[in-house]
């Protein structure tokens, strides 16, 4: 937040970082990570990314997109990153970056990327308001405007499949 504008926050004091050891209760017959238990660790993240933008709960309303590039092996360190893309008046975008560390190795995969939205609430479950997006940075402003067009896609998606 800046004290001109306290409803103002830029999208690296929402950053949250999540790191989790693979192990091999957490893999299919394959040896790789199943989806479900990184779509976990993605949740988590984009939630406290969200509850850092909002400075309240916040929650799930979708996961619009998973691309699983490269599949996770056990024993490879798992470290997502989210931050917040876009915000209107009381949902965000947030988006995960999930990367792979071979811990003996050092070597690092990006293996997935992930878009979630989520939408502040008060203490009665009710949306509520969330501080606006700092997007004076160049890349803040194209995750930004990338984020809003992908709303509006969805919204008029909606709009057609419903008549």
């Amino acid at each position: 937040m800046t004290d001109s504008d306290p409803g103002l926050k830029r999208p690296a004091d929402s950053v949250a970082v999540m790191s989790e050891l693979m192990m091999p209760h957490q893999v299919n017959n394959l040896g790789h990570v199943f989806g479900g238990e990184i779509l976990s660790m993605v949740d988590r993240a984009a939630a406290v990314s969200a509850m850092r933008h909002a400075g309240r709960a916040a929650v799930t309303v979708s996961i619009d997109r998973v691309e699983f590039v490269e599949p996770i092996y056990t024993g490879e360190l798992v470290t997502c990153t989210a931050r917040v893309n876009f915000v209107g008046r009381t949902s965000m975008e947030i988006g995960v970056a999930v990367e792979a560390e071979n811990l003996l190795s050092g070597t690092k995969r990006h293996t997935n990327t992930c878009l979630l939205t989520f939408v502040a609430i008060d203490q009665d479950h009710k949306p509520r308001a969330v501080p606006r997006l700092d997007v004076s940075d160049p890349e803040d402003a194209r995750r930004f405007h990338e984020g809003k067009r992908r709303r509006e896609v969805r919204e008029q998606l909606d709009r057609e499949l419903q008549t």
